[in-house]
């Protein structure tokens, strides 16, 4: 699915600040050269330990002339990594430096993550913020504000900023996250009068509105109303493009319509779209899970002629498959060729394996072990309670209750805590806690 913004602003990172390494042009291998990457390395050691030295500063007010660099860099950083308390701290921390000037890209950037966040309790004091720093909303500021609220579920929050907005007026964005917000809330039934609102605003759909409102429909089981959508986008002169392609296909392969999905597939062919690595992993994945392996490696043939390069998503759709039969040779292959072409397992792999492990019981007990070793033994996945649950089923359905105790034992290691699935699989089993 497309970000409801990508079509009419680009918001980059306000804080970003190019280093001394960005713009080198120095000759490789002279003296200076080596002087010079010396310096820089010195220079980003210098620049890390004082953005760490700011999120520890973060709770005080003393400190009003901190370090520029350091400050926006540690800001930047805790955006970037959804850290929403850090990040305020930090920006609390920021308007109190001397040298700070309030600028709207920068509320545009934390109001942005308190939407990914669903916290728009928290965007509203912010913006609140915003204007006792006298500055004026920008668009941007308004749709980011608007995002936070239809993220958080507060439609009724969202619809009334945008109906209060003069002076800039809103535009199709900014009704886009909140088109987006009715799906992902079960509020398809407000779809209407929002559109309605749209158009008597004089506001035109764009491509991006269309795209939204097809996937949705598609993923809300709904084919007459997304195909309705489709034919609408079209006759307003609006081209499908790959995100319209892998949500019609898409909404068709996850429901096992693998007919409708082929048809829909070679007809957006013929318009003359090629599909992407996301169109083929939703088609790998249909088959995979109708059992449907051989046109499952069709696609993948199809994808190395036509230099696709597969995905993690397309390992994992393929492991999934062949485990889902029992076929533990074909997924053990397949497993060691993601690999050895460079890609990382992530949790949803080893679930896979392990899940495929598992219903060959007895046979399978070695290829758990294996797998559990390799995830000790990397620590790079982050692992939930869902992949020691089927671990554990695993060990259990092979009779080695002392192999499944171990891992009930040892989730703490992994930031795991035991649910109501795990207390189930062990009485399943027999044992007593």
């Amino acid at each position: 699915m497309c970000s409801p913004y990508a079509a009419n602003c680009r918001w980059f990172s306000p804080f970003h600040i190019k280093s001394s390494s960005e713009k080198s042009d120095i000759e490789p291998g002279s003296f200076r050269s080596r002087r010079s990457s010396r310096k820089n390395l010195s220079l980003l050691l210098r620049t890390d330990a004082a953005v760490k030295a700011i999120r520890r500063k973060a709770n005080s007010s003393k400190y009003t002339n901190l370090w520029p660099k350091a400050v926006l860099e540690a800001l930047d950083d805790a955006i970037e990594l959804n850290h929403w308390e850090s990040a305020l701290k930090i920006f609390s921390l920021l308007r109190k430096q001397q040298w700070y000037e309030p600028k709207c890209r920068a509320y545009t950037m934390l109001l942005l993550m308190l939407g990914r966040c669903k916290l728009p309790d928290e965007a509203g004091v912010l913006f609140d913020t915003l204007l006792s720093d006298g500055l004026r909303p920008t668009l941007d500021v308004y749709t980011a504000l608007v995002t936070a609220y239809s993220s958080g579920g507060l439609l009724e929050k969202a619809m009334l900023i945008v109906d209060e907005m003069k002076n800039p007026p809103p535009d199709a964005f900014t009704y886009s996250p909140i088109i987006k917000s009715c799906f992902e809330h079960g509020r398809l039934g407000a779809i209407p009068s929002v559109l309605d609102r749209m158009s008597a605003s004089g506001i035109e759909r764009t491509g991006v509105t269309f795209n939204i409102l097809i996937d949705g429909y598609g993923k809300a089981r709904r084919f007459g109303a997304m195909e309705r959508r489709l034919g609408e986008m079209i006759e307003a002169g609006i081209c499908p493009d790959v995100y319209t392609f892998n949500s019609v296909v898409g909404a068709y392969g996850r429901c096992g319509m693998i007919g409708e999905m082929e048809r829909r597939f070679d007809e957006f062919r013929a318009m003359g779209l090629n599909p992407d690595a996301v169109t083929c992993n939703t088609m790998i994945r249909s088959y995979g899970l109708r059992g449907m392996h051989d046109k499952m490696m069709n696609v993948r043939e199809f994808m190395r002629k036509r230099f696709i390069s597969p995905t993690v998503a397309t390992y994992n759709a393929v492991i999934e498959a062949y485990g889902r039969a029992g076929n533990v040779e074909k997924m053990e292959e397949v497993f060691l060729e993601m690999k050895e072409g460079g890609l990382k397992p992530n949790k949803v792999t080893y679930t896979s394996a392990v899940k495929g492990y598992g219903r060959a019981k007895e046979k399978g007990l070695k290829g758990v072990g294996s797998v559990v070793r390799q995830v000790e033994n990397n620590g790079d996945a982050a692992l939930d309670t869902g992949f020691f649950n089927c671990a554990m089923e695993a060990y259990g359905n092979g009779g080695d209750l002392e192999g499944m105790m171990e891992l009930f034992r040892g989730m703490a290691r992994f930031g795991c805590e035991p649910d109501h699935v795990s207390f189930a699989v062990v009485r399943k089993h027999g044992v007593d806690l």
